[in-house]
């Protein structure tokens, strides 16, 4: 299977408005790591925790289903609405923008666990601080602005505007949240973004460094279940590196035979193929995975 990384990109300088406007997406997120706080003094009620877990899953999968396997990877077809709607919900989650997103994840599959890998957990002398870099540090550092954009996402006026204006979706979606239910819903909020930030980032830190390689792909990603539970099927991380344009990450290797591990992300897009919202699955044949064995 082809990759679909590092096709449609063109140089843009880095503007200043721009870097302001994609800075504001560290700044969010540290706020919403403090916002949890809020919890201490209203605690979290059922009502309240169901709300978080909603906003999870709901935004976790237009990150995994919209922003990664769709738009950076093209891994399926889907009409312009999808990717709109997608885009909006994704952004909500603190994720920053659809161009901001592909360029960067893009990025780490042309450099994956070298110097130029933006959130490699690996360029560190101790693996501790290496962990914490790709997990949280990156956001701080000159990599976190990159200086390539995609062409087809900046080509879409509207993805764009949801690029530079990635702040306003998760600022709504607080701000409803305090609406429904005061603080405490706030606090929800702010618990649900935080953990879904620290469960993606985990695909980069912990899916590196932990788990096994049923592929060969030549650097250190891996397939990690856990992190698979936390990201809806994203953690099949080695899967992935093997084939980036693959609908279908939950497919592993075991004594010579494919066995099926859990995807709910695939899932949901077989739902959406279903309602007619998705087209043109890619999934790797039996042949290709076989001879991608470690």
């Amino acid at each position: 299977m082809a990759n679909s990384g590092s096709l449609l990109t063109r140089l843009i300088p880095p503007s200043p408005l721009r870097r302001l406007l994609h800075g504001l997406g560290p700044v969010f997120i540290l706020t919403s790591h403090l916002g949890c706080g809020l919890l201490l003094m209203t605690g979290l009620g059922w009502a309240a925790l169901g709300w978080g877990l909603a906003l999870y899953v709901v935004r976790m999968l237009a990150t995994t289903a919209i922003y990664h396997r769709l738009i950076a990877h093209g891994s399926y077809q889907a009409s312009r609405p999808v990717w709109w709607l997608g885009s909006l919900v994704a952004a909500s989650a603190g994720q920053m923008g659809p161009s901001w997103w592909k360029a960067h994840h893009l990025q780490h599959h042309r450099h994956v666990d070298t110097g130029h890998d933006p959130h490699s957990p690996l360029l560190s002398s101790s693996s501790w601080n290496g962990f914490w870099y790709s997990q949280l540090g990156w956001l701080l550092s000159p990599g976190f602005h990159p200086s390539a954009l995609p062409r087809d996402i900046e080509a879409d006026p509207v993805l764009r505007l949801i690029d530079r204006l990635h702040v306003l979706p998760p600022l709504a979606l607080a701000w409803l949240s305090w609406w429904i239910g005061g603080w405490e819903w706030l606090g929800a909020f702010c618990l649900s973004t935080t953990l879904l930030f620290h469960a993606v980032a985990s695909v980069n830190s912990v899916a590196h460094l932990a788990g096994d390689q049923p592929f060969s792909t030549g650097d250190a990603s891996c397939n990690n279940g856990w992190v698979a539970l936390l990201t809806l099927g994203e953690g099949w991380h080695n899967l992935h590196h093997a084939f980036q344009g693959s609908v279908r990450q939950g497919l592993t290797l075991r004594q010579g035979r494919v066995v099926v591990l859990p995807d709910p992300t695939y899932r949901f897009i077989c739902l959406l193929e279903r309602l007619g919202w998705a087209s043109r699955l890619r999934i790797p044949s039996q042949r290709a995975l076989l001879a991608r064995g470690a």
